[in-house]
């Protein structure tokens, strides 16, 4: 029988948040409920809230999200009810032809949950990333549910479900860093300091910490920064040059998604370095670079879906490496909150006050 639960929804463009009763169908072929313990509140949902996004309202926002299979629908093989998982938003179709070259972490046909969850009055929602998971329960296709070692802390583990992975993914997979590297990360909050994390971890030597922020500054020497930079006291692109014998990083993440910080990416490289964007962009942003600079600079210019990261390899290598203390996932959580202080937790997102709030359900 369907479900009804509490969950928190945008209803319009920039309005504040509601927490609201929603209902849950039964899983149909493929599809998963899931009982959610803990979701982090990411800037990506405050675009959705913004409208920055789609304007497909109203959204039911969470997606960064750790909980346990409550019941699955026919069909489904690969988690069963009691698992932990951590939800994802890349349910690698298996067939497509990125995933027929070998590289499921570019899968072009990742799918969600083909029944839809609505308000109590028949009205549909428009999940976050296809999961919605500032809700007591969510459904989600099977695919997006990531079976981990159960004795993980869901609060801590559910972030790898979005930021922290995208983070770490983006210096690792992504930018190719090595032991040995130098790399700047641009925009130090969640994503970036896990790019620092990631980059720590595989040996990087020179990891350099760029922000406007003296807070998240110090944040990111915590997870292995060994210089950092302030954008408002000083210039960036000769400040990476500086400590990087005048010649750029050999990766550079950008973390903000913004044009101009894309520009100090794009000049602090080194030649034949990289830059990666992972700061996600509204629609309306535009980057002009001389087309010279592009040719004559070498190496890489690219982009990082959800870090190319391939849920079913990572998330649970990470969370060994948590376990294990080697990756200091408990960090990024700087708070843990009720479901209905999510716009609170917007507020104090804005004003750089968290590294991360995490939604805990009770019971």
């Amino acid at each position: 029988m369907p479900q009804t639960v509490q969950a928190v929804i945008a209803r319009a463009k920039g309005a504040p948040v509601e927490l609201v009763d929603i209902v849950i169908p039964d899983p149909g072929p493929g599809e998963a409920v899931v009982a959610v313990q803990a979701c982090g509140v990411c800037h990506t949902d405050l675009h959705y809230r913004e409208g920055g996004i789609n304007d497909e309202f109203p959204f039911l926002l969470g997606h960064e999200a750790a909980g346990v299979v409550e019941a699955v629908g026919e069909g489904v093989t690969e988690v069963a009810p009691g698992d932990f998982v951590i939800l994802n938003w890349r349910a690698v179709c298996g067939q497509c032809r990125a995933c027929r070259k070998g590289k499921p972490h570019y899968c072009f046909a990742t799918h969600n949950a083909t029944q839809k969850m609505t308000l109590t009055d028949g009205t549909v929602l428009s999940p976050a990333l296809g999961i919605g998971a500032f809700a007591e329960k969510t459904l989600v296709a099977a695919g997006q549910c990531t079976k981990v070692d159960p004795s993980a802390d869901p609060a801590v583990v559910g972030l790898l479900g979005c930021g922290v992975m995208a983070g770490f993914g983006a210096a690792v997979n992504t930018g190719g860093v090595q032991r040995g590297d130098s790399i700047a990360v641009i925009g130090c909050g969640g994503v970036g300091n896990a790019a620092i994390a990631g980059a720590a971890l595989v040996g990087a030597t020179t990891i350099i910490a760029v922000d406007v922020d003296d807070r998240k500054l110090e944040q990111a020497r915590h997870f292995g920064a060994t210089h950092a930079i302030n954008a408002i006291r000083e210039d960036v692109v000769e400040g990476i040059r500086a400590l990087t014998g005048g010649n750029g990083a050999d990766v550079v993440v950008e973390a903000v998604g913004r044009p101009e910080t894309y520009e100090q990416a794009f000049y602090a490289r080194d030649l034949a370095g990289t830059v990666v964007l992972v700061g996600v962009p509204t629609p309306d942003k535009q980057v002009q670079l001389p087309m010279i600079e592009i040719f004559g600079r070498g190496g890489a210019l690219k982009s990082s879906w959800y870090g190319d990261c391939l849920p079913s390899r990572d998330f649970p290598m990470l969370v060994d490496l948590y376990r294990q203390g080697r990756f200091d996932l408990g960090a990024f959580v700087t708070e843990r909150i009720g479901i209905g202080d999510v716009e609170a937790a917007f507020a104090k997102m804005h004003h750089g006050d968290v590294l991360r709030s995490v939604v805990v359900m009770e019971g």
